[in-house]
């Protein structure tokens, strides 16, 4: 029996959430996950242990992620006041300023600063790519960049027949204006007075704006605005529910564009197809797009593709062709074939026949799983390295994975979880997980692959599961061979494109229930009868002739 003080067993020294998230560098949030998964011990509202803060460090942590997480700090780290004196001073007043100039600027930022700022200076191949204008058109017109950064669009707009003294540009940082502003000056003589340090945005919000005949720029991508300020210049730009940054530059620059000028944008590949970005493509299907096109990947720090649009600011045109420039080829489609798609999605991917068929295949009466399912994500344990077990142990559990999951099959369990709920980070609702019926599905992926399951089995993060509604008129079974089919992976791709399987998309997709109610098991066939659609020896859908 352990010995006690005069006034009885000293309760246990204690140390704040806040102080021991400061002292190891990371957030309050983090050390709840870590309180929940057992690492740290709680003792009280916002208190943790200090024993067992310091065997974390000790054990846990360890030196080795402490000094990587430190190493990581001093590469967030960002002293911009000196970054800028240092440009300013010796490299902007030099006479070999150039693109290059730019691109050691840009180095020169932290990835926070870059992150925070959306920053990322667009390659010189894109720039001349996407800003094409004849030399004719440019006599007299004025150009501007509301984001000049290091003035590529700038010294590309020279090339193209502007007049110096007709081209404008901002951004917020002095060493981009100035920059871009020397840039002009060695390439031309002329010293500008165009550019200005300022914010686009708040400048395009004013009741008087000046207006121009050409905008193209590369906006900030997921730059950090504090969402009052993003819903105050929403609702003056008229940007609806199309609050990310680079949707609310769009409407921006639409609104400081004159009647009949033209805008071209390079933006996120989300801007074509995500929902938060369907009021801003519902505005450019109202004026006239001329060019979409899919560049892949050109930024190294980000993983989505980088895409362009470029349109003028008059009344659509319905027969008008739109050019679709994607890595696999150049077609023409016609601006109704976007406004069917869901959420006017800006499907470039899809040639003209395709999007036919894709219109055909809407226009027949379905259904869909919105308001028809129930939905939850597979759990997050907070640690798998902690939480998972390879083989089965006493009080463990299988749990599935999304590589697990086969449209058919299941194949056997890897992973074995501890059976309390209570362990693990998140955790949908249990009764979802213990349906009679439910289909669990890949979430990382670019296909469709559901499985039926009828077995009550728990699933990781890497898979979700749909619940369909008992009003829903056909059975789990069935709805899960036709979401994994061919033709359902068919439609998912030539709308979607993507490697999310995102709840919002699967919403959206047609269920032609009136073809499905007399049968057993999912065929494609009859079910493609019904449609009046036939699919050629290459695997794709058409129309029947």
């Amino acid at each position: 029996m352990e010995q006690l003080s005069l006034f009885g067993e000293l309760p246990p020294a204690t140390i704040a959430i806040k102080e021991s998230a400061s002292r190891l560098g990371v957030s309050t949030a983090t050390i709840r996950n870590w309180i929940k998964t057992k690492y740290l011990q709680e003792a009280g509202k916002g208190r943790i242990t200090l024993e067992s803060l310091e065997k974390f460090q000790e054990e846990v942590s360890g030196k080795d992620k402490l000094n990587k997480r430190a190493n990581k700090s001093l590469k967030d780290s960002h002293d911009h006041k000196n970054i800028v004196s240092v440009f300013l001073e010796k490299k902007i007043l030099s006479p070999s300023v150039s693109e290059k100039t730019g691109m050691e600027y840009e180095a020169s930022l932290s990835d926070s600063y870059r992150n925070k700022e959306g920053i990322y200076y667009t390659p010189n191949e894109i720039v001349r790519h996407l800003f094409s204008v004849p030399e004719a058109e440019t006599q007299g017109a004025t150009f501007c960049d509301p984001c000049c950064g290091s003035g590529n669009f700038v010294i590309r707009a020279l090339e193209l027949g502007f007049k110096p003294e007709n081209i404008y540009g901002y951004d917020i940082d002095p060493v981009a204006v100035e920059m871009t502003k020397a840039r002009i000056y060695r390439a031309t003589g002329y010293k500008s007075d165009k550019f200005v340090v300022a914010d686009f945005l708040n400048k395009a919000t004013l009741p008087e704006n000046k207006k121009f005949d050409f905008i193209y720029t590369n906006p900030p991508w997921g730059k950090k605005i504090e969402k009052k300020s993003k819903k105050i210049i929403g609702s003056i730009l008229g940007a609806g529910n199309s609050l990310d940054t680079s949707s609310l530059f769009f409407f921006a620059c639409i609104k400081c564009l004159n009647n009949n000028g033209q805008l071209g944008l390079l933006l996120p590949e989300s801007f074509f197809n995500i929902a938060v970005f369907e009021t801003a493509r519902r505005q450019a299907l109202a004026l006239s797009i001329e060019r979409l096109i899919d560049y892949g990947k050109v930024f190294k720090r980000l993983v989505t593709n980088a895409q362009a649009i470029v349109l003028r600011n008059r009344t659509t045109d319905t027969f008008a062709a739109i050019s679709c420039e994607t890595l696999g080829g150049v077609f023409q489609r016609n601006v109704e074939s976007f406004r069917y798609n869901p959420r006017s999605i800006l499907n470039m991917h899809c040639n003209d026949v395709d999007s036919a068929t894709l219109q055909h295949i809407l226009s027949v009466k379905h259904i869909t799983l919105k308001n028809n399912a129930l939905w939850g994500l597979g759990i997050v344990t907070g640690n798998n390295k902690k939480c998972i077990k390879s083989s089965p142990e006493n009080g463990y559990i299988p749990v599935f994975k999304g590589a697990d999951i086969q449209p058919y099959f299941l194949k056997q369990p890897s992973a074995f979880i501890p059976s309390d709920m209570n362990l693990y980070q998140q955790v949908a609702p249990l009764q979802f997980y213990k349906a009679k019926r439910k289909l669990i599905y890949k979430f990382i992926s670019s296909r469709l692959c559901f499985f039926y399951d009828d077995k009550q089995r728990f699933i990781l993060n890497s898979a979700n599961m749909l619940i369909p509604k008992e009003s829903f008129p056909i059975s789990t079974k069935i709805l899960g061979e036709l979401l994994s089919s061919e033709f359902m992976n068919w439609i998912f791709l030539r709308i979607f494109n993507t490697h999310k399987i995102l709840r919002s998309d699967l919403e959206l997709l047609p269920i032609h229930s009136q073809y499905l109610t007399n049968m057993s098991r999912f065929n494609e066939r009859k079910y493609l009868e019904k449609l009046d659609i036939e699919k050629d020896s290459n695997g794709t859908y058409r129309i029947k002739n």
